[in-house]
């Protein structure tokens, strides 16, 4: 199994205090390695996730930052990240990986920022019917391994929805996403290519959830 190489972190650490152009012009050879080291690592990460889900497709993300709309104008970003998309229509959700220095690294997951259709078939069925979101959210793997469902929240209730609605703390949430922290060393041992699977197989039951939720109407008929 792949590991990410100490190299990698090497080389982000010290992409983090220099971000600049003439740096990363001098030190490209060091930067080719580590995105073969991580295009690497991410491709044993599928293989271990294919044993328990269905990938339909994946994406890595280029480390050049687009700086025409923001504040931070520094070229590059600190990190090495990419994204896993589950297969057909039926599998909603994704998974998210991303190679940080520090204890930066993660596996996340969920809806983030879905559409306003897709956010409101959710919001439908929370105001149904809450019990099978908390079951989710409360059991033991999810808490242990993630915390609590986290994302971009509105600050009262949605239009339509009641302010004291019992469910008014799931129904705020404008994304629904969880993610867990990797240390470098973790990433570095044998079998860390089947640790960042195994998070990501825990988040299926929350994945699957919104998957059934969003590919059937009120009736629970599919669409």
């Amino acid at each position: 199994m792949a590991t990410i190489q100490t190299s990698t972190f090497t080389f982000l650490k010290n992409l983090q205090k220099n971000n600049n152009r003439e740096w990363f012009a001098t030190n490209k050879t060091k930067y080719e390695a580590a995105k073969t080291d991580f295009e690497n690592f991410f491709n044993s990460v599928k293989k271990e996730m294919e044993k328990h889900d269905e990938i339909e497709d994946t994406k890595i993300y280029r480390i050049y930052r687009d700086v025409r709309f923001s504040k931070n104008k520094t070229p590059y970003k600190n990190n090495l990240s990419g994204y896993f998309t589950r297969a057909t229509k039926w599998k909603r959700g994704g998974y998210y990986l991303q190679i940080e220095p520090s204890g930066n690294s993660f596996a996340g997951g969920g809806f983030w920022m879905p559409n306003k259709e897709d956010l409101l078939r959710i919001r439908q069925e929370i105001d149904i019917d809450d019990k099978p979101f908390r079951k989710v959210f409360n059991s033991a793997s999810f808490k242990k391994t993630f915390g609590q469902i986290d994302g971009a929240q509105l600050k009262s209730a949605p239009r339509g929805f009641a302010k004291d609605h019992i469910a008014i703390d799931l129904l705020r949430y404008k994304s629904f996403i969880c993610s867990h922290n990797f240390t470098d060393k973790e990433l570095m041992e044998d079998k860390a290519s089947k640790l960042v699977a195994n998070n990501f197989k825990k988040m299926q039951p929350f994945l699957n959830l919104f998957s059934q939720v969003l590919t059937t109407n009120l009736n629970g008929e599919p669409v």
